[in-house]
């Protein structure tokens, strides 16, 4: 039988992540794609600011630190240089829908070919779990304490849906990391986000929904259960977008 080992593309060392956050779920996800695709010596990740800040430490390929918000911006700037690499970034919520809105909307615009790992927990994790643009409406942080208030705070922001609407995109999905099928699934819709980009076909974006036990005030059981009934019926599974790739 085959065994179950680290991938190549992940270093060996313990991680920084609070017990029961998918962070490194999503990270084992991106590294066997890398490993898979043999793309190793040819891919390029971009750091955010954030939970993943320190993602450069558990990556082997290439990694470069972008500044809060600015990973599309640096990504676009590496893959213009070199083509013919693989360049992704891996932001949360908080960087790529809230400082980095506009850097994320235009190289999507433009039809950058990257692909942009999204990992949305509906809250700001690394700086003490406030309000992000995709907080529900209701959802108590910690400068939300009586719940999001649309009326105050506004909507939260559906970021495929949205950037499903630009020509640019070729691709976009939501998937999530609750269970053995919905792994599955996020890393087939990885592994597509990286062909699409081989593919040479533009922008690609793969929206996971996570967990944030420690800001959520949950358990870790407690905390996908959560996610399962409060931000499914709000961020539906799904692809937005497809231009097709090589499978």
């Amino acid at each position: 039988m085959p065994s179950f080992k680290r991938p190549n593309a992940l270093i060996d060392m313990p991680t920084h992540y609070c017990p029961g956050c998918t962070h490194g779920i999503i990270h084992r996800l991106v590294a066997e794609v890398i490993d898979e695709m043999g793309i190793e010596g040819d891919t390029v990740g971009i750091c955010p600011v954030g939970c993943s800040v320190l993602e450069y430490v558990y990556f082997s390929c290439d990694m470069m630190q972008a500044s809060h918000g600015r990973s599309p911006a640096v990504a676009t700037g590496i893959k213009r240089a070199n083509p013919d690499k693989f360049v992704f970034t891996y932001q949360g919520d908080g960087d790529l829908a809230a400082i980095g809105t506009a850097e994320t909307v235009h190289a999507a615009a433009r039809g950058e070919n990257i692909t942009v790992i999204f990992v949305n927990n509906a809250i700001y994790g690394m700086t003490g779990g406030q309000m992000a643009p995709t907080t529900l409406p209701g959802q108590f942080t910690q400068t939300t304490p009586y719940g999001r208030d649309t009326v105050r705070e506004g909507h939260p922001i559906r970021v495929s849906e949205m950037l499903s609407t630009l020509d640019g995109v070729a691709y976009a999905e939501r998937t999530m990391t609750v269970d053995p099928k919905s792994i599955a699934n996020t890393k087939k819709a990885i592994r597509k986000a990286f062909e699409i980009q081989k593919a040479k076909k533009g922008f690609s974006i793969v929206e996971v929904l996570s967990t944030c036990p420690t800001n959520w005030g949950l358990t870790p059981l407690k905390a996908l259960d959560w996610l399962k009934e409060n931000m499914l019926p709000h961020y539906p599974l799904g692809v937005y977008a497809d231009k097709g790739g090589n499978e």
